[in-house]
């Protein structure tokens, strides 16, 4: 097996993001009015990351050496796809659901958002070693921010 950082970063960043998507939508569960626009918006922020989550590690089972770099770069396009579409589902997501736009998370969009562009325009390696890194701090600042403001909301 050939290792590289990458996906490896991307792969837990993947798990974290799914538990925090799992743990947020507890915060859905007292709503009472639901559009079906509201709704599919976050059915479909689910599929974006089960779609990124699908192709960020290959596939087990083969005889063949696995290649994490080689992988990593013939995903890497659908991957970072999947992620913008996640993050405008998630701004069509607080909109509908009639969640305040907060400049700070309006920040972290944005910084997702161009840090995600980034990654779809140079297919550089070095790029690729600092935006995963990048990526995942503040993805557990994020993470950090949004439970603290749980907790205090509580």
């Amino acid at each position: 097996m050939r290792l590289y950082a990458p996906p490896l970063i991307w792969s837990v960043m993947m798990l974290i993001l799914a538990t925090h998507f799992w743990w947020a939508s507890f915060g859905l569960a007292g709503r009472e009015n639901w559009s079906f626009a509201a709704f599919s918006t976050v059915l479909l922020q689910t599929v974006m990351l089960f779609m990124g989550s699908a192709l960020v590690l290959p596939k087990g089972g083969t005889t063949e050496p696995i290649d994490l770099r080689a992988h990593y770069y013939r995903e890497l396009v659908p991957f970072f796809w999947f992620g913008l579409l996640f993050i405008a589902i998630g701004f069509a997501k607080l909109w509908l659901l009639d969640d305040p736009f907060r400049p700070l998370t309006m920040f972290f969009f944005a910084f997702f958002s161009l840090m995600t562009l980034i990654a779809l325009i140079f297919r550089q390696p070095r790029v690729h070693e600092i935006v995963a890194p990048v990526m995942a701090v503040g993805i557990a600042i994020f993470i950090t921010i949004m439970f603290a403001q749980l907790k205090t909301a509580h």
